[in-house]
């Protein structure tokens, strides 16, 4: 005897299994920049809208250890340059409703792209913004400047596993399998469509809007990036190997446990060495230096909210002697855990 069912309730039951494993997928997808964003919440802060015409040119020095310095291209069409560019790194194109930040912090370059001399600009402070025109008519361009600024958390595990610069593309199209991407682009077009409202309106409370929705745009930028399909090495390639994801989760939710490299690789189903090729195709690191910096970044939090012991902070992030968590911070970030925390607490003054 068989059982079976119209091929018509069949199709249904597919989509409906075919929605959810896509929808499972999705979530596995964010854990990681849930995780990381969780840990190190970053703000933003908006500091010029620039109105231009042909020729124009905007000049950026290198930022801060604490800041990420972006652009959002509201009108025109926009070429940027890097002092890599003497290295061989093409310029970048950007068009209205690119945005492109730079996670290193070096210094930048956006022009027209007409190699000519850019006109003399014009400032005015509406509060903590500057409002920066050339008084051309011509064709021209209209741009956000601001930045992200990080928290009292050790840089390497954001800065040093993004790229250099980062373009994202806020608009467009898009059919079949990209259509996620789409969306989740449609949403970052929104973000930026109620900043240029604000940042050009310049109500009461615009600023603090502002600002507040520049946090989101780093989320959300982060977000397209690693749906593109495109995603560059470092944590936006990683975030994008869904396999990898229970052990990141591990990693993130219990970084006091002794983990291995076996029971790692045993929570994602996979031997040791097929585990390790994962992250450094991804990251260009093992397993055990994304935990470390995982655990650093945990404990420089702490050490900069908490006024926990150090040694309770260490044992918190799996070290059991106070001496081994010291030498391993100081290797990581350069000074110890005392001086990281003095030093935290002077920045937030």
């Amino acid at each position: 005897m068989s059982y079976g069912m119209g091929g018509s309730v069949l199709r249904r039951v597919e989509l409906f299994n075919a929605i959810i494993s896509q929808n499972y997928a999705q979530l596995t997808h964010m854990q990681l920049l849930d995780r990381l964003l969780s840990l190190m919440p970053v703000t933003g802060r908006l500091d010029v809208r620039c109105h231009f015409g042909a020729p124009w040119r905007i000049d950026h020095p290198a930022s801060s250890e604490w800041e990420i310095p972006y652009h959002v291209l509201l009108r025109g069409e926009a070429i940027v340059e890097t002092g890599a560019a003497q290295n061989g790194e093409p310029a970048l194109h950007m068009k209205a409703g690119d945005i492109v930040l730079f996670p290193a912090g070096g210094a930048h370059r956006l022009h027209d792209g007409s190699g000519k001399s850019p006109r003399a600009v014009r400032e005015q402070h509406v509060g903590e913004l500057s409002v920066v025109t050339n008084s051309s008519k011509r064709e021209g361009a209209d741009v956000l400047c601001g930045r992200f600024v990080l928290p009292a958390v050790p840089r390497q595990l954001m800065r040093d596993h993004l790229p250099g610069r980062l373009l994202v593309s806020s608009v467009g199209a898009a059919q079949g399998p990209a259509c996620d991407a789409a969306f989740a682009a449609s949403r970052l077009a929104r973000v930026i469509d109620l900043m240029r409202e604000e940042a050009f309106e310049l109500r009461p409370g615009s600023e603090t809007v502002v600002n507040q929705l520049s946090g989101a745009l780093f989320a959300l930028t982060l977000r397209c990036a690693s749906d593109s399909g495109e995603a560059p090495r470092g944590l936006l390639a990683l975030a994008q190997r869904q396999r990898l994801q229970p052990a990141l989760a591990a990693m993130f939710d219990e970084p006091g446990k002794p983990w291995t490299l076996p029971a790692l690789a045993e929570l994602c189903h996979m031997s040791r060495a097929t585990f390790a090729r994962h992250f450094d195709e991804a990251i260009g690191r093992s397993p055990s230096d994304v935990l470390t910096e995982i655990r650093m970044a945990i404990a420089g939090r702490k050490l900069a909210q908490t006024r926990l012991p150090v040694a309770e902070i260490g044992e918190a992030v799996g070290y059991r002697s106070e001496a081994a968590f010291q030498r391993v911070f100081k290797r990581q970030v350069g000074i110890t855990p005392a001086k990281w925390r003095a030093q935290s607490l002077r920045s937030a003054d």
